[in-house]
């Protein structure tokens, strides 16, 4: 554990209930603060409130689709009503779609893959960016991808769309560069999960980090006397 922690601050992390989303949220509570946990799948957030409650940390389960902009407006309204702040967003919630030419990708899941990457965090900053600027040290984190800043074959619309989210990261970092709030994006590199599994299957994940091992950059990012702005930051 750091020197420093996140005792008392209000985490909402999206993408919660699996992979990097779901160490992070643990490692949040571990340091203190109360993770707002959103993630489509009720039974696996209450796997992570039951792992969170084991070790005397405290959750808020959010089964919601990230693409659900009315529902995330609602939720908007609620922590502002309960905690009257949010100080740490994680946008971290992403599919990958389907690896192939990206003339052959199907519409639907084109459409799908934007909504998600990019559309849904675009969403997230427009109903939780009053809540940031009220927490006077609020942190906007998101997680990106290699691929997001390098042209890759066959990665189609998931590069695409974390492309399009890095530039309205990199804009929202701009617009709020002279708040307190500070905003960053987190490329993780190379992560054990279910999405690098689907889209690497012949991989051994033995051989890949786990995503326990990369929560130190979040926690950095999230303390209070950080100042870094507007910078993607490797793990």
């Amino acid at each position: 554990m750091l020197a420093s922690s996140l005792e008392g601050r209000i985490a909402l992390i999206t993408g919660a209930s699996r992979g990097i989303g779901r160490a992070v949220a643990l490692r949040f509570a571990a340091e203190g603060a109360h993770v707002v946990a959103l993630a489509r799948t009720k039974d696996d957030l209450e796997k992570l409130d039951d792992d969170i409650k084991a070790f005397g940390g405290s959750a808020t389960l959010v089964p919601l689709d990230i693409t659900d902009g009315a529902g995330i407006d609602r939720l908007a309204e609620t922590l502002f009503e309960r905690h009257g702040r949010v100080d740490v967003l994680v946008g971290n919630a992403a599919i990958l779609g389907v690896l192939g030419p990206i003339g052959h990708v199907a519409p639907s899941v084109w459409n799908r893959v934007i909504d998600v990457n990019l559309n849904a965090n675009w969403r997230l900053i427009r109903s939780f960016d009053p809540l940031l600027r009220a927490s006077g040290s609020g942190r906007a984190l998101f997680v990106t991808s290699g691929v997001g800043h390098r042209a890759a074959p066959y990665w189609g619309a998931y590069a695409v769309s974390k492309a399009g989210m890095e530039m309205l990261v990199r804009t929202y970092a701009a617009e709020t560069e002279k708040s307190e709030l500070r905003v960053n994006i987190v490329n993780p590199g190379i992560v054990r999960t279910e999405m690098r599994a689907a889209a690497m299957p012949g991989e051994d994940p033995a051989s890949l980090v786990r995503p326990k091992a990369i929560t130190n950059v979040f926690v950095e990012l999230s303390l209070s006397t950080c100042r870094r702005h507007g910078e993607v930051v490797p793990v």
